[in-house]
């Protein structure tokens, strides 16, 4: 695997977000369970309803969720939004919407200067730590592991 490894960090240096995606669609990482790969944004649209809520999701992304709101904005009752979600995405719309943020999130974090406080306003969440603990509950990662960046106790020349 270390070819995929090599191709993936190349690709990463011209393009983070482009290298995530690739690694996702191949399955290829460290980690014990397959459902972080899981591409709710791409099962969403076989959905109507789902992908329309998605993209709601995304143009209101520095708001408040509301399901009413929610529902009202993809012209569906709360339940049928649920309904739709769920029997797409097996997850529920918050959940979902969530993920969407932390996607999002990831994103910012690697790739501008940003601080967390400003991220996480940017993504919908009134505070950091609220980021930070999903970073960490979601993702396994923290703010601090910026793309460049190196965790402590290491150093560009140590293998």
């Amino acid at each position: 695997m270390a070819h995929l490894d090599l191709a993936l960090c190349l690709v990463r240096q011209a393009s983070p977000v482009l290298a995530d995606l690739t690694a996702r669609y191949l399955v290829v990482d460290h980690r014990p369970t397959q459902a972080g790969y899981a591409i709710a944004s791409h099962l969403a649209r076989t959905d109507p309803t789902a992908s329309t809520f998605e993209n709601w999701v995304r143009a209101h992304i520095d708001q408040p969720l509301r399901m009413t709101e929610a529902a009202r904005a993809v012209g569906a009752s709360e339940r049928t939004l649920q309904r739709a979600v769920d029997k797409v995405l097996g997850i529920p719309p918050l959940r979902f919407a969530q993920s969407i943020r932390l996607e999002q999130a990831a994103h910012l974090l690697r790739t501008t200067d940003l601080p967390t406080e400003t991220i996480a306003r940017r993504v919908g969440y009134e505070n950091a730590s609220t980021l930070t603990t999903l970073l960490h509950q979601r993702l396994g990662t923290t703010p601090r592991l910026r793309s460049g960046a190196m965790p402590a106790g290491t150093s560009r020349g140590s293998t």
